[in-house]
């Protein structure tokens, strides 16, 4: 019996519901039924259609394109929740959009992740869970609790299960500085060596790649990075790879595959064979198709988190 005596319930918008119905066929638990439409002036309108009165409640939805609709209706939806007495309620946000904006990055700049996290918690969530923030100093920004799941394991298990572990012809390769912490585990748990890509980053959404560090020659190499926009960094840190590294190979995965334009155009046009993307967003409807682009559920993990969270034990080993 669970302590607190509440039951669960997990409701959606229209980010991206066929996660939300896979985390609720691995909890074994119906989707609750909530309506979200917009009005004729474009205003977000939000139906809880079933009591919530007491219950333990999940919001899944990931801020992802169109961003801004996305968030609005994630506050919208915990609001109707705590007015109608939910018992609580935790943000399941797979994918933290404006995670990027967190810090001045030059004068008179926004901090607009710190916006974003006030902007969820004034609306009433009790705590969020979320997976590989862009920057770890977010869990700060909130006055609540913050559960910031990884995706690396989940990428590691499934190599490991491909490629089996501790291959010499191998090696794992963080695309910049910034990744390497998240590479450098992946790295350990594959068993294998690790590369650095060095680049300099002209503006937004464009690198200039610099040097090599590590020895990739004649190796099939793994790019692992947290998210995959315009993929300009991740194609470039292929390119140094073959043709300054001497690399056999390249494949890559992310965590969260915001797919911008002209990310296909790229990915198609580099020399990275395959990418693997876990499904925090979906496949995006305004590009083509790819077949280089793959995916892995992370259903399984937010389904065991939320089961944590609901009995009210760890879930730190989720972490490792």
């Amino acid at each position: 019996m669970i302590a607190h005596g509440k039951g669960i319930k997990v409701f959606t918008g229209n980010s991206n519901p066929a996660l939300a119905d896979l985390i609720c066929k691995h909890l074994g638990v119906n989707i609750g039924s909530c309506t979200a439409t917009n009005f004729a002036d474009g205003e977000c309108s939000i139906s809880i259609n079933e009591p919530v009165r007491g219950l333990d409640v999940f919001v899944v939805q990931s801020t992802c394109k169109p961003v801004n609709d996305s968030l609005m209706e994630l506050l919208v939806i915990i609001d109707a929740l705590k007015r109608a007495s939910a018992g609580r309620v935790t943000a399941v946000i797979p994918y933290f959009g404006y995670a990027r904006q967190d810090r001045k990055a030059k004068a008179r700049d926004p901090i607009s992740a710190k916006l974003v996290a006030n902007l969820i918690t004034k609306a009433g969530a009790d705590r969020v869970l979320t997976m590989d923030l862009h920057a770890l100093q977010i869990q700060g920004f909130f006055d609540i609790p913050v559960d910031n799941l990884f995706g690396a394991p989940l990428f590691a298990s499934h190599y490991l299960r491909r490629f089996g572990y501790g291959r010499e012809d191998m090696v794992v390769v963080s695309p910049d500085v910034g990744s390497v912490a998240r590479a450098r585990t992946f790295a350990m748990k594959m068993g294998l060596g690790l590369a650095i890509v060095d680049k300099r980053r002209e503006k937004a959404n464009q690198s200039e790649v610099m040097n090599l560090i590590g020895d990739v020659k004649g190796k099939k190499c793994i790019l692992l990075d947290d998210l995959v926009d315009t993929a300009g960094s991740l194609c470039g840190a292929a390119k140094a790879v073959i043709e300054v590294g001497g690399g056999e190979s390249v494949i890559a995965c992310a965590t969260h595959g915001v797919l911008s334009k002209p990310a296909i155009e790229r990915l198609e046009q580099s020399h990275i064979e395959e990418l693997l993307l876990l499904d925090t967003i979906p496949y995006p409807t305004d590009q083509p198709a790819c077949e280089k682009v793959k995916y892995l559920s992370v259903a399984p993990v937010f389904a065991e988190a939320i089961t944590r969270i609901y009995e009210e034990v760890s879930i730190s080993s989720l972490f490792e």
